[in-house]
């Protein structure tokens, strides 16, 4: 007789995947992710993984997560704890207990609950007999041993057949939240479309794990978040390194230009390239370099030569391309540079997010020898961001720095398709063919932008290089006042950039108690928390920075309105340091989280609670 359940309606819920990097988690997480984007509920992830390639099974070290925030309403950040937790073996449960809500489902493969699992974990006693879980609704299901019995007459050996489980555990949260399974069939069918037999063997497992959950005594409740009915329009789950080459692509489709990447893979750079190498018929160029500085200075020839070029790193692979960048502010040419900042320094954390790029990003090269800076804020607008970068570039004739972070880059959140008829013009600034006034260092007297010559431009030669160029002829110039009016207007047609620069904008009140300033990926978790406070009255609001360098023209304007600043930044107060220079009037409180993790909602409330009640 089939057990009779109560189906309670969320208006939200995170839920986390967490085992050996082995155990397809990240798979799981994006399966997952995908059919509640499909259903059509809001949704945000974090994919949370070591940086070795393949630690030793079973351990702290080797643990990947995955978590996704799924809501009936808009949600801004991955949440903060889970209420459902799978945990594939002890090491996944013992990383990630603090990260769970008292109360919360902890759904476990009891087949890898052993007396070894629980040493190489660092448990002293079996978990689940220790008060470790006492509280929360455990579900003990043997998913190695029923996915075996699942796939017992199929041909296959058992190390294929155990990487099938993690689709028996998706099951258990397909029927415990009340997903459909032939979304989930669809995504397997792609996935597996060249492989017929796993395709068959991953659905029959997915089909095993939901049925099994139907059977379990202790499932009586399960849970449905109804799809977001505020949101119109065409989405698709996107991860922020995806949005960056599609905001690439669009902007070059935009310009009429080829689109050209030479970029060097780098840890959590790497997918830009990947993507963008699957785009060949396109028009799109990806050229794999054998290092950092081969990646960009490929990319700054084929601007020379007309294209729109982009070199994608993170923080290490940026202080290599540091001269290159020199080179491309030297000639003036158009460059987008993208920096998915990760922690460092040295090698540092390559998988975790962290904002410490910065100053790097603004300062980091010989000479003075300025780019324009901007952020990006989440996964999504990593497209626009990216489409802002090119059309700054070429319209300015400037290199731009756009930085990301390992959680907008890894991370997913539903993007809203645009139309390609709705987005910015881009209008490059190329010269004209026997114009006989061309001079290559003449500029335009309000963008300072000088004009772009290409070889093969009949009339147009001129000569480029690194050293300094003489004002208008672009001749070499070893002249000191030369030398100085040169580096003015370098300076000065990046803060002309400004023009470009949407004012800040303030959520909440005009003027509070207290400004909240964020920059980059720490967006959502702000609006989050001071969202909640403004509904217990608290006097709070809050702006985010996505134009660095150069600032909006309304900054000063916008902080003089506030009692306190406080700056929420992953790093040491980089953001913070570089305001006091621009806007040394004002005081800024900090407030810094380095852990190769985002900011939690809950410490970032308690953080403004603590300030707005100090007497």
């Amino acid at each position: 007789m089939k057990k009779q359940t109560k189906v309670i309606p969320l208006d939200e819920v995170v839920v986390k995947f967490a085992g050996d990097s082995g155990d397809g988690m990240q798979l799981t997480g994006s399966q997952f992710s995908d059919t509640c984007a499909i259903i059509g509920n809001d949704l945000a992830t974090f994919p949370d993984f070591p940086s070795e390639i393949r630690a030793p099974q079973g351990t702290i070290a080797g643990v990947s997560g995955f978590q996704v925030h799924i809501g009936h309403k808009e949600v801004h950040t991955s949440g903060d704890l889970a209420d459902v937790l799978v945990a594939m073996n002890p090491a996944a449960l013992m990383a990630n207990m603090k990260w769970v809500k008292p109360g919360a489902t902890i759904i476990i493969d009891i087949d890898n609950f052993d007396n070894k699992s629980y040493k190489k974990a660092g448990y002293i006693e079996d978990p689940l007999g220790d008060g470790t879980v006492e509280g929360y609704n455990v579900i003990k299901a043997p998913i190695t041993a029923l996915t075996r019995a699942t796939l017992a007459e199929m041909d296959m050996n058992v190390k294929t057949v155990d990487k099938t489980k993690n689709q028996f555990a998706l099951g258990i949260l397909y029927w415990l939240l009340n997903r459909d399974l032939e979304i989930a069939n669809k995504f397997l069918a792609n996935k597996f479309h060249d492989k017929p037999e796993l395709i068959t063997a991953n659905q029959k497992v997915l089909r095993a794990g939901y049925h099994c959950a139907e059977t379990i005594e202790a499932l009586h409740t399960t849970y449905y978040i109804a799809p977001a009915t505020d949101r119109k329009g065409k989405f698709r789950n996107i991860t922020g390194n995806e949005a960056v080459a599609w905001g690439l692509m669009a902007a070059a489709e935009k310009a009429g230009l080829e689109l050209f990447l030479g970029s060097y893979p780098i840890t959590p750079a790497s997918e830009i390239l990947q993507e963008l190498s699957k785009r060949k018929h396109l028009g799109v160029k990806c050229f794999q370099a054998e290092d950092e500085i081969a990646g960009i200075c490929s990319a700054i020839g084929a601007s020379y030569a007309g294209a729109l070029a982009a070199t994608t790193t993170s923080g290490p692979g940026l202080a290599l391309k540091g001269e290159a960048v020199g080179l491309a502010v030297m000639t003036e040419l158009p460059l987008v540079i993208v920096n998915v900042q990760r922690g460092g320094p040295a090698t540092g954390l390559p998988t975790k997010p962290e904002q410490s790029d910065l100053m790097q990003a603004l300062y980091g090269r010989n000479g003075e020898s300025p780019v324009v800076v901007i952020a990006a804020s989440s996964p999504a607008n990593c497209f626009d961001y990216a489409y802002k970068a090119c059309k700054i570039a070429l319209e300015r004739m400037v290199p731009v720095i756009l930085l990301t972070d390992g959680y907008l880059a890894n991370g997913s959140e539903l993007w809203p398709v645009p139309a390609m008829k709705n987005l910015p013009e881009i209008n490059p600034r190329f010269a004209k063919e026997n114009d006989p006034e061309y001079q290559p260092y003449k500029r335009d007297p309000e963008t300072l932008a000088r004009e772009w010559a290409i070889p093969g431009m009949e009339g147009l030669r001129h000569r480029v290089g690194g050293l300094e160029k003489a004002d208008v002829t672009g001749e070499v110039s070893h002249n000191a006042i030369n030398h100085q009016k040169m580096t003015v207007y370098r300076e000065e047609k990046v803060q002309r950039v400004v023009d470009m620069v949407p004012d800040l904008e303030v959520i909440g009140d005009e003027k509070a108690d207290l400004l909240v300033i964020g920059w980059g990926g720490t967006f959502g978790a702000i609006l989050s928390a001071v969202e909640d406070l403004k509904e217990k009255n608290y006097s709070i609001a809050m702006t985010h920075f996505n134009y660095i360098k150069p600032l909006p023209k309304n900054t000063a304007d916008v902080f003089k309105n506030f009692k306190k600043i406080i700056v929420c930044e992953n790093n040491l107060g980089q953001f913070a340091n570089y305001l006091r220079s621009q806007h040394p009037q004002f005081n800024y409180i900090r407030f810094n989280k380095i852990q190769g993790l985002p900011f939690m909602v809950f410490e970032l409330k308690e953080k403004f609670i603590e300030i707005l009640e100090e007497k």
